[in-house]
């Protein structure tokens, strides 16, 4: 596998584009006639776009997604579908595609109503610069964003078992509102496997469980969070394992990326749980330790505070013993093992505080823990909690 440029244009055939204006924008991805498969949050309060794409993915196919940021069309009844349809249709119009096969997706502020005049002239301009480049790939991506610092986009080239090759690129939006369970984020994935939508549900929901629902900003899950995969089928291959690792592998990235543009960041969090007795344990330690206000807040502090950590742990409902725990802290230049199976190494005068003191001085840090029960493992994603994360959500609407 080898990392390539082009984000969702690295795949042939496929057209993307983005327009802009003020806080507003709108993405343009033309996969045409590909199978397609997607997961959607589990939010009780469903975005307008959330049920119009579910429609249109029933049917297992997709040709194009049009996406806005700047207002996310949720909680706004029977005005806000028809709006969303109306996206779908200006884009299936334009194109020659059916309105069934244009997915819609939206991000930013819920409850009010898309403001369809800026919407429709920005719709016109993606669709004027549709092309299939790296810039077109950025382009979509940055047309995406709403609090995010920086667009995020990945793409990568495999060899599957038989030797064939094929290519997987992505986008993905999000730095606030993000939590387990499709954490407000959209995602959206492009590939010329040869597969079944059944196939591609299947590939994508194991990768989405072991990524994008691992990363957590600050615990709030989104009405709008959607991930979308699109396959044009031209490299003729089929799917096997390294196709579902290298798929796991660009949204592990992605949500890498996701988690170090958390609002109001200034470190990376990596939670890995070792020794578990289920996988199911594993990521219930992992995201319990991600999820904690407290273990973020001494990230953001520089603090070593390993109780915290075991703490999360212990009332995240997993088989634990606090007997043969053991928890280490790892930067790109140390690691130091500060608990060793029950034990406090990192105390006052000790070279294993001061070296879990300097680890967390560090941008970004690796949090292992290991269960000593079993041979599952987990890794989830996160970041610190700042005070400017209560500025920017303080003065999200105002």
């Amino acid at each position: 596998m080898k990392t390539i440029e082009g984000g969702i244009c690295a795949v042939e055939g496929v057209l993307a584009s983005g327009s802009c204006e003020n806080e507003y924008g709108v993405a343009v991805i033309v996969c045409e006639d590909s199978n397609a498969s997607a997961v959607f949050t589990s939010n009780k309060v469903v975005a307008a776009p959330v049920i119009i794409t579910k429609e249109a993915i029933e049917n297992g196919k997709l040709s194009a997604i049009v996406a806005n940021s700047g207002n996310a069309n949720c909680f706004t009844g029977e005005k806000g579908m028809d709006n969303g349809r109306s996206m779908a249709s200006k884009v299936g119009k334009k194109l020659d595609f059916k309105v069934n096969d244009v997915a819609v997706s939206s991000t930013g502020v819920i409850g009010r109503e898309l403001p369809m005049n800026i919407i429709n002239c920005l719709i016109d301009n993606a669709l004027e610069g549709l092309e299939n480049s790296p810039k077109a790939s950025t382009n979509a991506a940055e047309a995406i964003m709403t609090t995010d610092t920086f667009s995020k986009e990945f793409s990568v080239e495999t060899k599957l078992k038989n030797g064939e090759k094929v290519r997987i690129g992505g986008i993905t939006k999000g730095s606030g509102m993000i939590a387990p369970n499709m954490g407000t984020m959209l995602a959206f994935i492009t590939t010329d496997i040869d597969a079944t939508s059944q196939e591609l549900e299947k590939a994508l929901k194991k990768a989405v469980d072991a990524t994008f629902n691992m990363v957590v900003v600050d615990g709030d899950e989104s009405t709008n969070d959607t991930v979308v995969i699109m396959a044009n089928g031209r490299s003729k291959a089929n799917i096997d394992e390294n196709f579902q690792e290298a798929l796991e592998y660009v949204c592990s990235q992605l949500t890498r990326m996701l988690a170090k543009d958390g609002e109001g960041a200034t470190k990376f969090m990596e939670v890995e749980v070792n020794e578990a007795s289920t996988t199911k344990d594993a990521r219930n330690a992992a995201k319990a330790v991600v999820s904690s206000s407290l273990v973020k807040t001494a990230l953001f502090g520089a603090d070593p505070n390993w109780g915290r950590i075991v703490a999360a742990v212990g009332y995240s409902g997993v088989e634990m013993d606090e007997r043969i725990i053991s928890v280490s802290l790892a930067s790109n230049q140390n690691n130091v093992k500060i608990v060793d199976q029950g034990v406090v190494n990192a105390f006052e005068g000790t070279k294993e505080l001061e070296d879990a003191e300097n680890i967390m001085k560090e941008k970004d840090i690796r949090i292992i823990i290991d269960l000593g029960l079993g041979n599952s493992t987990a890794t989830a994603f996160g970041c610190d909690l700042s005070y400017d994360y209560v500025r920017i959500n303080a003065e999200y609407t105002t």
